[in-house]
């Protein structure tokens, strides 16, 4: 950050006063010019938050994303297939057992074990052939699509809350002051504050497994020279199925979370790869902080998009992507 700085004095001080300026947006009693100029304070707030649960769940899919493309160079374009059959994993299981703990439990496994199968199956056939893993991966997304069409149709489904979840929360952000001097408080759905703690706790579990633990060392040590790791006698193999179960995994843990606060449906596999794309490459390949970073701005830029700019909500989001490969290709948080 300090390097930042020293080399970018300008941009430092542009971006120093607006996060300010939104922090005033957030904790400020709104004057009447800035509602008549910007809208409801109430409906801002929302978005803000909706933004940033949304990037919780978009890290969730770009950190697996970010483990098997990024560290491993495994470039495995069928993840989004993974997040959604992880969700209508989740929510066959919730349905079947009433249960939405052991849904995300069942869908973390299911979808590591098809992690497992792709790994051995087809990217260690093809160790450095990313025209081939891109091809061979594009043709089992649409076989992935296909069949699970064939097995749940095209219906769109919505994994049940528990009810120890159902309600909202009133969060100390004023929306309003009343006539009388009373303060309005936000009330947002818990669920998805709960959702977003939990992201924040997987993202901080993946950091510290891959930077503070012999593991991590060998993972990132097995990517950079193999030969030279296999030579200490260290299963390379073992390791990276390892890695692709967990990467996996997590997206099927993110369908969920997607089957809970939005809907499963067909096309939701083309969307959440594409936005694992998005964010991976605005944060950086192969950095967790970077997919956190990424999957936060491309949250907040879609959501506060879709509530002022609708019609160019989705352009800003390629716009902030462009912009980035364009003044730092190695993304905003580049893995040393």
């Amino acid at each position: 950050m300090s390097r930042f700085i020293e080399r970018h004095p300008a941009w430092a001080l542009i971006t120093l006063i607006a996060i300010a300026f939104l922090l005033w947006l957030i904790f400020a009693i709104w004057p009447p010019g800035v509602e008549d100029a910007i809208g409801k304070k109430k409906v801002f707030l929302n978005a803000i938050l909706n933004g940033i649960t949304l990037g919780g769940l978009y890290f969730l899919v770009a950190s697996g994303f970010t483990l098997i493309f990024g560290l491993m160079r495994n470039v495995n374009l069928a993840h989004g297939s993974l997040y959604l059959f992880g969700g209508y994993v989740g929510y066959a299981v919730s349905v079947w057992t009433g249960s939405w703990i052991l849904s995300f439990i069942i869908a973390f496994v299911a979808v590591a074990l098809v992690g497992v199968a792709l790994q051995i199956l087809v990217f260690r056939r093809m160790e450095g052939q990313d025209l081939r893993q891109t091809m061979v991966t594009i043709g089992l997304s649409i076989v992935f699509a296909d069949l699970m069409l064939w097995a749940f149709g095209g219906d769109f489904y919505q994994i049940q809350t528990p009810a120890w979840l159902i309600g909202p929360v009133e969060l100390p952000l004023i929306t309003a002051v009343k006539s009388s001097g009373e303060a309005v408080y936000l009330q947002y759905p818990q669920v998805r504050l709960v959702i977003f703690a939990a992201s924040v706790v997987i993202g901080v579990a993946m950091w510290l497994a891959l930077n503070r633990t012999r593991f991590g060392m060998m993972v990132r040590a097995g990517v950079d020279d193999r030969d030279i790791l296999a030579a200490t006698g260290v299963h390379i193999q073992i390791i990276f199925v390892v890695v692709f179960a967990l990467g996996a995994g997590l997206a099927g843990v993110a369908g969920v979370v997607g089957g809970t606060f939005q809907s499963i449906s067909p096309g939701e596999d083309t969307r959440f790869l594409l936005a694992s794309l998005v964010v991976v490459i605005v944060g950086g390949m192969g950095s967790i902080p970077g997919a956190a970073l990424g999957a936060l701005i491309i949250g907040l830029a879609e959501q506060l998009g879709s509530v002022y700019i609708p019609t160019y909500a989705i352009v800003v989001t390629f716009l902030i992507m462009v912009l980035v490969l364009a003044l730092r290709p190695q993304g905003l948080v580049a893995r040393r």
